[in-house]
């Protein structure tokens, strides 16, 4: 059974940081992409950043985080990071990781497996 865990959200001003985290755990694909997106209030979901785990780490991120987020992952694959710096108040939302089977890695929001998600709100 596929579990993702995640953690680290909180409340943060303008500027600050924060690092987020999810446990993978069930999930055997060798070849894997591990994302997060995002979903604000009365929003659709936003593919926030991705990475694959195939080779490479190859790293996809939204034009609205480039320069700003940091995907990583755990060397066992059995976790995924996103490190938030430079957030601001359009940053808040509740993040989700997520993850599929497979090279294409693009649109994270479109993942079968998610988390229950933890939400992030920055104030100005």
């Amino acid at each position: 059974q596929v579990q993702l865990v995640e953690s680290g959200g909180g409340s943060v001003q303008a500027g600050g940081s924060l690092r987020l985290s999810c446990e993978v755990s069930g999930f055997p694909a060798n070849s894997k992409c591990m994302g997060w997106f995002r979903q604000a209030p009365g929003k659709e979901r936003e593919g926030v950043a991705a990475i694959w785990s195939g080779g490479g780490d190859a790293t996809y991120y939204a034009d609205s985080v480039k320069g700003r987020f940091t995907i990583s992952r755990g060397n066992s694959d059995n976790a995924v990071y996103l490190q938030m710096d430079s957030l601001k108040p359009e940053d808040t939302a509740t993040y989700y990781c997520a993850v599929r089977s497979g090279s294409w890695c693009y649109d994270p929001a479109s993942y079968p497996s998610t988390g229950q998600g933890t939400p992030v709100t920055v104030s100005s």
